[in-house]
This record gives C-alpha cells, sequence and structure tokens, in this order.
C-alpha cells in the first residue's frame, strides 16, 4: 500500500484501527497504549510505526504535530450499557485526553470510535467537544452496525468524525444486502487452538423467538448461526462467554423443545465448540496471518477489544476522499 496520509492511533490495542487505516492508505506514524500484551502484538504488526508503551497522560502528544488524522477509541467503560455507565464519575474516562490530543497534534481531521452508550451522555460529550468545534466541523455521533459494512459480525459501534474545513464528512451508507454471514468466513471444522471450555444448558434458560438470541446454555457465549452475521465478539471471551458453534445442529431443535412446554435438559450440549482464537479475530476482519501476544485469556480479550479492521478501512477510504478532495479544492482556489 502507497501511504500518502499520516495518522496517530491512540489507545490502540492490538491494532484494528491502524490496520484498517493502512489498508486506506494511512502510514500509523505513532500509537499510544498501556496495556503490555497489546503492545506486544501492536510492535509485531507495525514494527515501524513509533509506539509508546504507558498511560496517555505522560506523552507529549506535540511530537505528532500536523498528522493528518488523530483517531482513536478511548476505553468503553465508563459508558458501556454493559458496565455501571458512570460516565465522568469513571476513572477510566479518557474523553478529555482525546480531546488534549486532537488540539496538541491539530491534525486536519479526527475519527472517535466508542459504545453506543457514550451517545447517551450528550451533555457531557457536548461539553467535552467543544474545544474542538471551535476548529473542527463535527460529524456525529453516529450508531453504526459493523454488520452492515462487510464485518461477518453484528457490532454496534459509535463514530464521531472531524475535519478542519467547511465541508460535512459523511458517513458512508449502511449496506444491509451486502451483510457476510458468520458461515463465510467459520465452518464446523475447528481452525486455531481448540477453546475446551464447555457449553452447559442452562438451569433457568431464557427463552427468546429467535433460537440463537436468549440464554439457554452457560455463560454469555452465544450459538452463533452461520447463516448470519455472528454476535458481537466479547473482550471478556475465553471461558463461558465465548460463542460457540453448534456442530451437532440441536440449538434449533432445542429451542423447539422448550417452547412446546419441554424441561430444560442438564449436562453438556453434545457436539458444541467454543471459537478459538484465530476465529474470533476472523469474525473481526483481522487477516489470518495476524498474530497476538500473550496468554489465550488476552488474546482474546484484544481480539474483542479491538476495532474491526474492515470497518475501519471503510471510513479511512471515506476520510482520505474526503481530505484529498479538500486539498484539491484549495489548490483549485489558490490558482
Amino acid at each position: 500500500m502507497n501511504c500518502s496520509l499520516t495518522a496517530v492511533d491512540l489507545f490502540c490495542g492490538a491494532g484494528g484501527l491502524s490496520q484498517g487505516l493502512h489498508a486506506a492508505g494511512f502510514e500509523t506514524v505513532g500509537a499510544v497504549e498501556i496495556g503490555r500484551d497489546a503492545c506486544a502484538t501492536y510492535r509485531g504488526a507495525f514494527p515501524a510505526t513509533e509506539l509508546f508503551q504507558t498511560d496517555i497522560r505522560e506523552v507529549d502528544l506535540r511530537r505528532w504535530f500536523g498528522v493528518d488524522l488523530v483517531a482513536g477509541g478511548p476505553p468503553c467503560q465508563p459508558f458501556s450499557t454493559g458496565g455501571l455507565q458512570r460516565g465522568s464519575d469513571d476513572g477510566r474516562d479518557f474523553l478529555p485526553e482525546f480531546v488534549r490530543a486532537v488540539l496538541a497534534v491539530q491534525p486536519r481531521a479526527f475519527l472517535m470510535e466508542n459504545v453506543p452508550g457514550l451517545a447517551g451522555f450528550g451533555d457531557y460529550l457536548h461539553a467535552t467537544l467543544a474545544p474542538l468545534a471551535e476548529r473542527y466541523r463535527i460529524s456525529g455521533p453516529h450508531i453504526v452496525n459493523a454488520a452492515d459494512y462487510a464485518v461477518p459480525q453484528s457490532r454496534r459501534r459509535m463514530i464521531i468524525v472531524g475535519c478542519r474545513d467547511d465541508r460535512d464528512f459523511r458517513v458512508p451508507p449502511p449496506n444491509p444486502a451486502g451483510r457476510i454471514s458468520a458461515g463465510e468466513v467459520l465452518t464446523r471444522e475447528i481452525f486455531g487452538e481448540p477453546n475446551l471450555s464447555k457449553v452447559i444448558y442452562c438451569k433457568r434458560p431464557d427463552l427468546r423467538p429467535n433460537p440463537y438470541h436468549g440464554q439457554l446454555f452457560n455463560g454469555g457465549g452465544r450459538p452463533i448461526d452461520l447463516a448470519a452475521p455472528a454476535p458481537t465478539i466479547l473482550a471478556s471471551a475465553g471461558g463461558n462467554k465465548t460463542h460457540f458453534l453448534d456442530c451437532g445442529g440441536h440449538v434449533p431443535a432445542y429451542h423447539r423443545h422448550l417452547r412446546a412446554g419441554g424441561a430444560p435438559r442438564v449436562g453438556d450440549l453434545p457436539g458444541a465448540r467454543r471459537l478459538t482464537v484465530a476465529e474470533s479475530a476472523a469474525l473481526q476482519t483481522f487477516p489470518t496471518d495476524f498474530e497476538f501476544e500473550g496468554s489465550r485469556s488476552s488474546q482474546y480479550s484484544q481480539i474483542g477489544n479491538a476495532v474491526p479492521p474492515r470497518l475501519a478501512e471503510i471510513l479511512g477510504q471515506a476520510l482520505s476522499e474526503h481530505m484529498l478532495k479538500g486539498s484539491l479544492r484549495r489548490k483549485l482556489k489558490a490558482a
């Protein structure tokens, strides 16, 4: 890839966002991440990038003054519906640090990714982004589902983009008709190191209309319908919160059994197996040769925390086109 634009990736994790931006023509010249294993993974994938393994508050961000794009996903725990949603009262709220970074670097554009729950903190979000609104034309928050952007996984995220020109950035329109099923990247044949966590029938199943929804089995892991996008890959995967394949084809029949008033079953679900690290990464659209460092639980966590590279690539392509058109307009005006 001939990279003509530069980027900085904050809270970069294992590098899903950098991977997609690189495919879209950006050279990631700098990155910041505090997690040891995630940094080891990132270094292996992007050896030429200046990576700081530290708290972002310890980094003089002016070293990257003038890069084209500041991108990143501040920790989502303060705003996630799966947590306490303490917002700015949570010590893991680094949204102000993202704003500080943009003000220090003064890029042509910024891209922030987070959980949809952040949009529910509208007043706080607006107040925190106010210093950027004085310099950037802000688009968003936009709530997108990665499944509508050729990712074989249902994953809702919030996107905010700011551009330093007089044109609105347009998020690429979703394409539900072009959705990719989990079965296009997975089969019942395993690839990667097996995950031996068992799948056991729940004592008190939570029944929903769709057999692949609800909670019929132990833990937070769900059965995967190979004919549809997979459920969201969780950062807490690795054990019972890892989604699984119903290799014996028993889930629909068991769902019918329960709906007909049958009693919950006990023991293991025959033929079921949890997703491997490699399969989880494939559903996130990481390249098959992408290597994750650290313990197996850490690798699952890195994958679940990542921005799907394919979604990042589509957003990066749109940003690249927006910025290059802006450069052309300025040249024509100056001519």
